[in-house]
């Protein structure tokens, strides 16, 4: 069964087009889950528990009209297999409405005052440490944006973030959380 499997795999890889991306993208997270439930078995235990596994993520098609497939959680792949990070990537979703960038992030458990936001003209980091959590996720923007007009918003463990679109470079800048 595994070898025809494994046959399947390489038809898919051998076709082009956008279409087949996503089934190589799917393919690729079987395979880590695969691998890091088997990890999972083998991991020894740390003093204060063990370390949840986080995985998912979203698919969204894009302004071209391509999938657009964003990772979250607190494995990341390694040539060693999955490695367990203490802070989690949240969930994130970038949206183009007009003359905006918006950028809803998942962050349940946290308090606003432990989430740090930082801005340049074309990326977004998004850091949280807390005693009960700690998020980090680094993104890049769609567009350029003006730091400057950042308005964040947090309420019931969703982080929103609207930028205006800019076509000028600006300097990076800390974002206050409303």
């Amino acid at each position: 069964m595994a070898h025809s499997r494994d046959s399947t795999r390489k038809k898919r890889t051998r076709r082009s087009g956008w279409w087949f991306d996503i089934f190589e993208e799917m393919d690729r997270m079987d395979r880590l889950m695969d691998e890091m439930m088997r990890k999972a078995v083998e991991m020894p235990k740390a003093s204060e528990g063990p370390q949840p596994f986080v995985y998912g993520f979203s698919m969204s098609v894009g302004e071209d009209g391509k999938p657009v497939i964003r990772e979250f959680g607190n494995v990341e792949p390694t040539s060693r297999g999955p490695l367990v990070k203490e802070e989690r990537e949240p969930l994130v979703d970038v949206l183009q409405e007009g003359n905006e960038v918006i950028v809803v992030t998942e962050l349940p458990g946290v308090e606003k005052e432990h989430i740090k936001l930082e801005s340049t003209d074309r990326a977004l980091k998004i850091a949280v440490e807390s005693a009960k959590r700690r998020y980090f996720k680094e993104l890049e923007l769609p567009h350029l944006v003006d730091p400057r007009t950042a308005k964040a918003t947090y309420k019931n463990g969703v982080l929103e973030v609207r930028f205006t679109k800019s076509d000028e470079k600006r300097p990076t800048r800390p974002i206050q959380v409303e």
